[in-house]
This record gives structure tokens, C-alpha cells and sequence, in this order.
């Protein structure tokens, strides 16, 4: 078999490595669905990067899953990858009647409220449903709050956000000073989801700006560890001081 830019050619590579690969024959629904969560990591970090040929290879991989998972779930014939297309395009057509039906909106702000209605209406109890609770808890509550904006429930403007990031951050401060440990875990929750607010308010991804800030922080340790190591040094043997001076030098270089 070689490769070709065909759908169905790579729907038949699979079920043949299913059949033919001990390895491949063996996996289940559970055993990799790990894989599939790392793998669309891997693709959220070519885009950061900027690097479209290995944006390329990640889309694959999580092509892969989807054709890997549509194939085993096949062998027990719950379903197979022509439902998964057919189910994905009827969802589509379904929530896109300002493009495939009668209805007219007024900008994208509409579209998402109607995209909200009409699930509510395909029998969701909630506008919140169909958020995993296994979500990362800054993508969560970042959409969390923008399903709930769909639906009109948010503040006017992003300074009643900001008023109450105030309020939390204050409310998390006194827990600290009354040493109320259990309190403060759940006032620093209240004060990051308010911070998340407030970045939605002005279209900052609240995971992606902490994503950056940690890859920076790691760059920039890793910096102050090397130049500790050509002076013969370990972290536990040199002084804040002198590690700040490494610091402060990495942020100049590394922000080239």
C-alpha cells in the first residue's frame, strides 16, 4: 500500500493495521484516549509556534484517532465513520440556518446566541452542557462564561468585570490575613475565574496567556541554571541575588 491524498484509502490503513498489527489490534476505546488529549496538545503547540509543518503532522495524528476510534467502535457496531460524518454535517446544516436556511442575523454576536438556542432546543437541559468536566479549569471557565454571555448573561462592560476583580481580590486578601486556609482556596478560585472575565472582555485566552507566561518562565530558568552550571554552581548553593542577576539577564537575551 503507498500513500495517497484519498479519505477512504486511509479509513482502509487503518482497519488493515487493525487487523494485521498486534499492537494496533489490541488497543480499546480507553487505552489511548489519553493519546488523543496529548495529541491535540501537540497540535495547540505547533500553532504557537508558528510551525505549520508540524501543524500539518499534528492534524494527522489526530485524524488518526478519530479514523482509529471510528474503526474499533465498527468491530461492536455502535457506529462507523460514515455516522461520524453524517452526525458532524447534519449538526452543522442544523445550527447554521442563517447559511443553509431562511434565517437572517446581525453579526457573529447573533450567530452565537442561536447557536446556544438551538442546542438548548435539540433537547440540552442547560447552555452549559456539553463542557467536560475533565476540561482544563482556565478553558472551562473561560467557556463557561462565554455560553453564558451568549445568552445575554454578563455585564455591560468589561469595567464591572474589573470592579469586581477588585472585590475578589480584596475578599481573597482578607482570608490570607485571618489565615483561613480552606477559605482562600476557595477566594483564589473566585478571583482567577473574575481574572478570566476580565481577559474575555478583551479577547485574551486566558490558557494560552498562561501557557506562554509558563514557557517563558521555563526558558528563562533553565537560563539562570545553565550560567550557574559554568561557574560550577548548583541552584542550592548560590544566593537569590545571584540568580536574579542570571534572571535579569535572560530577560533581555531571550527577548530577542
Amino acid at each position: 500500500m503507498k500513500p495517497s491524498r484519498e479519505f477512504e484509502d486511509l479509513v482502509e490503513l487503518v482497519a488493515i493495521l487493525r487487523r494485521e498489527c498486534p499492537w494496533d489490534r489490541k488497543q480499546t476505546h480507553e487505552s489511548i484516549k489519553d493519546n488523543l488529549i496529548e495529541e491535540a496538545y501537540e497540535a495547540i503547540e505547533a500553532i504557537d509556534n508558528k510551525d505549520f509543518k508540524e501543524f500539518e503532522k499534528e492534524l494527522g495524528d489526530l485524524l488518526l484517532h478519530v479514523v482509529f476510534h471510528a474503526n474499533m467502535a465498527s468491530e461492536t457496531e455502535h457506529f462507523e465513520i460514515g455516522d461520524v460524518i453524517y452526525t458532524l454535517m447534519d449538526k452543522l446544516i442544523r445550527r447554521h440556518p442563517h447559511v443553509f436556511g431562511e434565517q437572517e442575523v446581525n453579526g457573529e454576536n447573533q450567530v452565537a446566541e442561536n447557536w446556544e438556542n438551538i442546542k438548548l432546543k435539540e433537547g440540552k437541559t442547560s447552555t452549559l452542557d456539553g463542557l467536560p468536566a475533565h476540561l482544563p479549569a482556565l478553558i472551562r471557565a473561560q467557556r463557561m462564561q462565554e455560553k453564558a454571555a451568549n445568552v445575554g448573561f454578563d455585564w455591560p462592560e468589561w469595567r464591572q468585570a474589573w470592579e469586581k476583580l477588585d472585590e475578589e481580590l480584596q475578599e481573597f486578601k482578607e482570608t490570607l490575613e485571618h489565615n483561613d486556609i480552606e477559605k482562600s482556596r476557595e477566594e483564589f478560585g473566585d478571583l482567577m475565574f473574575s481574572m478570566v472575565n476580565v481577559a474575555r472582555f478583551f479577547n485574551i485566552t486566558a490558557e494560552d496567556s498562561l501557557r506562554i507566561t509558563n514557557n517563558k518562565f521555563e526558558q528563562r530558568f533553565r537560563y539562570v541554571e545553565e550560567k550557574l552550571k559554568t561557574q560550577g554552581k548548583a541552584l542550592k548553593d548560590s544566593t537569590l541575588e545571584e540568580m536574579d542577576v542570571f534572571w535579569e539577564e535572560s530577560k533581555t537575551l531571550l527577548s530577542r
